[in-house]
């Protein structure tokens, strides 16, 4: 008999490998038990990454969640893990120091054991800072290696950075191949080289199942060492999520491995929850296409975490391009048109934008320079005519070292823009904050919380944590539910006489109440074809909660959304947003659309007078809709 292979359940990357959400506290709770039931898990991935933005989007608070999540699994002795994005914490973009060192002391509180830890560039400075923190909080550090397969990307690059994790402090190393496309052999080289020099150091291998190498990869790293293998399960594994426990248990078995076996009661006990949530409404945000292997990721070698949401919000940009297209007698593009020139486009982008891993938060942006490329030269517009401040922090180095070099077109772009390069530290760009966001709770009459949670969570996400206060997050989300049960009902539907369609279902937005903590609010839920903006929520009664509904537009120039998505005037609470009567120049940053994770701001066009701001922070807006006038 071989040594023991021990098995972790990735249940939060299952979700966020196949859709958008995960799901609510209650049916987390729910679940949790059938889990440790099943008796062949030694670790279980609870939170991290986008699950708490996640939360903050169902208006449920994320601390309640994390510690109500977290303890059948301590109760029964299983460990849990989380997923940490280093120098970005637990959002998409960098996070001060003083938030970083207060994350870890309110994971561990929260009962959150593991944090796997890594840097979207696998610049160990950024890794560093949190295996200090992870520690002092008495949790296990657990430093990853983002594989990518470039030709910087080697065996000797990964085992190099995993000695130097490793010195650093880390207690475990995880193999990150969070798009599935490391090849087999070299990934049980890099295993057996950390194993040769350190056999004391746990290893665990993560990986998405897409472009099919996996199951080939999970043998060769046991077979040289590793100890913790991350699995899904049906009917969310293969395709962009992960490899099956049942086909990985059986695999290993065979190759005369012990391996914990399986309560297959409570394993379909499990299977039968997941379907009932995806019938609930998670599957409204599950693309049917997620679930097959796609041979086609091999090529640009996009995470299966990022795959889920990129199907799930494909639409939206291919909406986008067919408007273009109508207005200019083209013919319509179709989704796999669209996939394909995306594909095409992010192997032109990687190498000319330095070889960034593609992992959150940079395979977004990798992904989403490419589809801002797509979608201009569609337009007819210039490649690279929009770049977002976050891809430009990338770029210019803010967020660490890139692996390779830029194009020479880059370096002209930002010196003709007056960016400049940096190659210090990151963290030092990025000052501490917490005491300014204390102050704002105060003022707001806002508790910090237990442990200084509420506090954390304000600091991490603020924009997310006031729509979640406020009401807003929750009412536009059951809004958005109605609408795509409406649609998906009307799609269904059996084929009937016209007459008879128009007494079916409604032909125009309908207002429905919904209830959000005893406070009744009305939700227009638009149906069909009848829906090109998003709807809007207000409350039933005069409330200081906002409205998505924009102020009448002023006298003067229009300054247009440049693509769809949600509405902001600045992207830190802290930070001085524009205002009616304010002098702009021609250049300055007016306010930000948020889409696709990252921040895009809006420059005015024109010098002059704000003389209208049409939308409230947070409201969904579209392409070419009025955001501001400037006179």
């Amino acid at each position: 008999m071989k040594r023991e292979i021990k098995f972790s359940l990735v249940f939060r990357d299952m979700w966020q490998s196949a859709g958008k959400y995960v799901p609510r506290v209650d049916q987390l709770t729910r679940v949790a038990p059938a889990i440790v039931e099943m008796g062949c898990f030694a670790r279980v991935e609870t939170n991290g990454g986008g699950f708490e933005q996640v939360n903050l989007l169902f208006g449920e608070n994320p601390n309640k969640a994390v510690r109500e999540w977290t303890k059948p699994f301590h109760d029964a002795g299983i460990q849990t893990h989380m997923l940490d994005r280093a120098l970005n914490g637990l959002r998409m973009s960098p996070v001060p120091a003083d938030v970083r060192q207060l994350f870890y002391k309110v994971k561990k509180a929260q009962g959150t054991d593991i944090t796997r830890t890594f840097c979207g560039l696998n610049d160990v400075r950024n890794i560093a800072p949190s295996i200090k923190y992870a520690k002092e909080a008495g949790m296990i550090s657990q430093c990853s290696l983002c594989i990518t397969h470039s030709p910087i990307h080697t065996v000797e690059y990964y085992t190099k950075m995993a000695m130097e994790l490793i010195e650093l402090g880390a207690d475990e190393i995880c193999i990150k191949d969070m798009a599935g496309i490391g090849r087999p052999y070299s990934l049980g080289q890099i295993v057996a080289n950390i194993k040769a020099k350190h056999p004391e150091i746990p290893i665990q291998y993560h990986s998405h199942a897409g472009p099919g190498f996996n199951v080939a990869s999970i043998l060769e790293v046991c077979n040289a060492g590793c100890d913790y293998i991350d699995v899904g399960m049906e009917p969310l594994s293969w395709g962009t999520g992960h490899a099956d426990l049942l086909t990985v248990q059986a695999m290993l078995k065979d190759a005369g491995y012990k391996v914990p076996e399986i309560n297959m009661e409570a394993y379909m006990k499990v299977r039968s929850m997941i379907q009932e949530f995806m019938d609930d409404f998670l599957g409204l945000y599950i693309s049917p296409k997620n679930r097959l292997m796609n041979s086609l990721l091999i090529g640009p070698g996009l995470p299966g975490g990022m795959m889920g949401s990129l199907m799930s919000d494909l639409e939206k940009n291919l909406e986008s391009i067919n408007k273009s297209n109508i207005k200019n007698n083209k013919p319509l593009m179709s989704q796999d048109q669209l996939l394909i020139k995306l594909f095409d486009e992010v192997a032109y982008v990687w190498p000319r934008v330095g070889y960034p891993p593609l992992v959150t938060p940079f395979s977004q942006y990798v992904k989403n320079l490419a589809l801002m490329n797509v979608m201009q030269m569609e337009k007819g517009k210039a490649r690279w005519s929009m770049i977002a401040d976050d891809i430009w922090d990338m770029l210019l180095g803010k967020a660490g070292r890139l692996p390779g070099t830029l194009a020479p077109e880059i370096i002209e772009k930002a010196k003709a823009e007056g960016r400049e390069f940096f190659t210090g530290n990151p963290q030092d760009n990025y000052p501490d904050a917490l005491d300014k966001y204390r102050k704002i709770m105060n003022e707001k009459q806002w508790e910090t919380g237990e442990d200084d949670e509420e506090l954390f969570e304000y600091a991490m996400h603020p924009a997310q944590y006031e729509a979640y206060r406020s009401g807003k997050a929750k009412v536009e989300f059951l809004a958005d539910v109605a609408k795509k049960k409406a649609d998906l009902h009307e799609k269904s539907a059996p084929a009937v006489p016209a007459t008879a369609t128009a007494s079916a279902l409604p032909t125009t937005p309908q207002i429905l109440t919904v209830d959000v903590d005893g406070q009744p609010y009305r939700v227009t839920v638009a149906f069909g074809e009848t829906a090109n903006t998003a709807p809007a929520a207000a409350p039933a009664q005069p409330a200081t909660q906002p409205t998505a509904t924009p102020a009448p537009a002023g006298a003067g120039n229009e300054i247009l959304s440049p693509l769809e998505g949600k509405f902001f005037l600045v992207k830190n609470a802290s930070d001085a947003p524009v205002k009616v009567g304010d002098v702009v120049k021609e250049g300055d940053v007016l306010c930000y659309v948020e889409a696709m994770k990252t921040y895009n701001a809006v420059r005015s066009e024109f010098s002059g007078t704000v003389t209208s701001i049409n939308y409230a922070a947070g409201d969904t807006v579209s392409e070419d809709d009025v955001l501001m006038t400037i006179q």
